[in-house]
């Protein structure tokens, strides 16, 4: 270790002893009162010491006025570099700022709420454009075809030899196997009928959810559809944040969570600070007397009942 580092770490002591100089300053900075008793020191480099002192400031519980004195080389002369209000190490902090899209958890939305959508949200992609092209995620997508030349892969236009080969397109075996029939028994009509009722019931145009929604679900890039005759009145909701997400919601359902609903502003970009070196501002660093709405008055009546 050498010895402007030894030098460093240990206070110096003339400024060591300038308290009554940092109290001073941290009195004319403060508002009266409100400095209590020097709390320690730390050695802040070479002839450079900070003072602390206790706050008693309503609300700052904890915090400590930090005053940092320094002398010249070969000088006897202690000088005042600032005094500033920190916090200590028990000190009562605001906790740190988190923005409402990571503050947001699932069940957090109620009725007449609204959830913007970012517009390059990673849980959607656009749909059909009216243009002959392949979907995004299509394995014959100009992406995917860029990517499978990137990494050098091959795309097999059948499935894997372990899995299960489905049944050849327009036999009753396959016809049997989209209506869902081959199993021991099925839904009956009248099954199916109430459960659609208890759905509409539970996420169903009625609901006060979807009274105050600005769009219905079958406009909602959330939704995934489902097969069969259910498929033209439900849907599954796959939007995390909707109070309905996994839920079969009917297609005139609705939230605030709906992808088209509103798009999320871009946060605003302020302007680069302008510094004006050439002149000083003077800011009070305490309110004049007469700055309240009760004006100052020496009445012997009005001091019994607290007032000044």
């Amino acid at each position: 270790m050498s010895a402007a580092t030894t030098r460093s770490r240990t206070p110096d002591r003339l400024c060591a002893e300038a308290v009554d100089l940092a109290r001073g300053a941290a009195e004319e900075a403060a508002a009266p009162g409100v400095v209590g008793e020097h709390v320690g020191l730390v050695s802040e480099g070479d002839r450079v010491v900070t003072h602390f002192f206790e706050c008693r400031e309503l609300g700052y519980r904890g915090w400590r006025w930090a005053v940092t004195v320094a002398r010249a080389s070969r000088a006897k002369i202690v000088t005042v570099d600032e005094a500033v209000l920190l916090p200590g190490p028990d000190a009562v902090l605001a906790p740190e700022w988190v923005p409402w899209s990571e503050r947001l958890r699932p069940g957090d939305m109620g009725p007449g709420d609204l959830l913007p959508t970012d517009a390059e949200d990673l849980r959607l992609e656009p749909g059909f454009s009216g243009e002959d092209e392949p979907a995004p995620n299509s394995a014959v997508s100009h992406e995917m075809a860029d990517l499978v030349e990137a990494e050098d892969a091959d795309v097999t236009d059948g499935p894997p030899a372990r899995l299960p080969v489905a049944p050849s397109r327009g036999s009753i075996a396959a016809v049997a196997e989209e209506l869902g029939m081959r199993r021991a028994r099925v839904l009956s009509r009248y099954g199916l009928h109430t459960a659609a009722d208890r759905w509409e019931e539970a996420f169903g145009a009625k609901t006060p959810m979807a009274q105050s929604a600005p769009a219905a679900c079958v406009s909602c890039g959330f939704l995934v559809p489902v097969g069969g005759s259910l498929g033209q009145a439900f849907g599954v909701c796959a939007n995390e944040f909707s109070p309905a997400d996994g839920r079969l919601v009917s297609l005139a359902y609705g939230c605030g969570g709906h992808s088209e609903a509103a798009v999320m502003p871009r946060p605003p970009q302020p302007a680069p600070p302008v510094i004006d070196e050439t002149r000083v501002d003077p800011f009070p660093l305490r309110p004049a007397p007469d700055a309240g709405s009760v004006p100052t008055t020496t009445d012997e009546d009005t001091e019994e009942l607290g007032h000044s």
